[in-house]
């Protein structure tokens, strides 16, 4: 990798990269990080000596919080339907279309655009007791629009997506693994050997039989571009209605995106519909 970052730390091992978020105090979703997410994605697309990547935190806490309602609601109106992705989606779109395996391990809170991110990778391996994924996004006006739309009906099925993504609830990983959320929850001390014997034994077959693997799984996906075209524009009608606009004020106000109100976010939200 030759671009420097900011907000990721990029190494490799073997035929593995490792790709560690680390970003203030919960590795909120701002517009540094979407971008260094988009470059990075151009960086991997290029890349030709490894065949895994490996997705995880340095923070302790946080995967990755969410996206940064600040930014969402500084968003100007748009009202043609878009003919192209946004930056973030079309980042995760690259990341999901390599052809090379990816991979997430969470030991933290992943919400909202953190848990589209790893919605949009191969496979999401979770730790026990330290695990928590939802989207939250509907609690604030919104719906989850950074592809979560298209990719939890596709995992999760069109019932249980409704129920995440209406219900606004965190899941710990034991749930996630029973909906199809994640692939499997492990306890803390085995999750790190797990995922690395993983990476290292895909890492070491032929890449070609690799993305020939992806290619012939995705091919029933191929209106998903379409359909996040559209979610990109009923997002872009959501967020700028007053309601909206109004609850994510209120998520400010009562604490969200600091470190503390992460944390206790089902409070929050409870807060917002009061």
């Amino acid at each position: 990798m030759s671009h420097e970052y900011n907000t990721l730390q990029v190494s490799r091992e073997g035929g593995v990269i490792w790709v560690t978020i680390d970003h203030g105090d919960i590795n909120l979703l701002d517009i540094e990080m979407i971008r260094e997410i988009d470059q990075l994605s151009l960086e991997l697309e290029a890349e030709t000596t490894c065949n895994v990547v490996v997705f995880q935190s340095g923070n302790p806490e946080f995967f990755i919080a969410h996206a940064d309602v600040d930014l969402i609601r500084s968003l100007g109106a748009v009202a043609l339907r878009p003919t192209e992705l946004n930056l973030y989606v079309a980042a995760l779109q690259r990341i999901r279309n390599l052809p090379i395996a990816s991979i997430g391990k969470i030991a933290g809170i992943a919400r909202g655009g953190g848990s589209e991110f790893l919605l949009s990778l191969d496979m999401r391996f979770a730790a026990m007791g330290l695990t928590t994924l939802s989207q939250p996004e509907v609690a604030l006006g919104i719906f989850p629009s950074g592809s979560g739309s298209q990719t939890l009906p596709r995992l999760l099925g069109r019932a249980r997506a409704l129920e995440v993504a209406l219900g606004c609830e965190d899941y710990d990983a034991e749930q996630a693994e029973r909906y199809g959320y994640i692939n499997r929850a492990l306890p803390k001390a085995e999750l790190d050997d797990f995922v690395a014997t993983l990476a290292h034994r895909i890492a070491a077959y032929p890449r070609e039989a690799i993305a020939a693997t992806k290619k012939a799984m995705d091919y029933s996906d191929t209106q998903i571009t379409q359909g996040l075209l559209e979610e990109q524009y009923l997002f872009n009608q959501t967020r700028v209605m007053p309601e909206a606009q109004r609850r994510m004020q209120r998520f400010i106000d009562l604490g969200g995106q600091t470190r503390e109100g992460e944390l206790t976010l089902e409070r929050i939200i409870a807060q917002i519909n009061a």
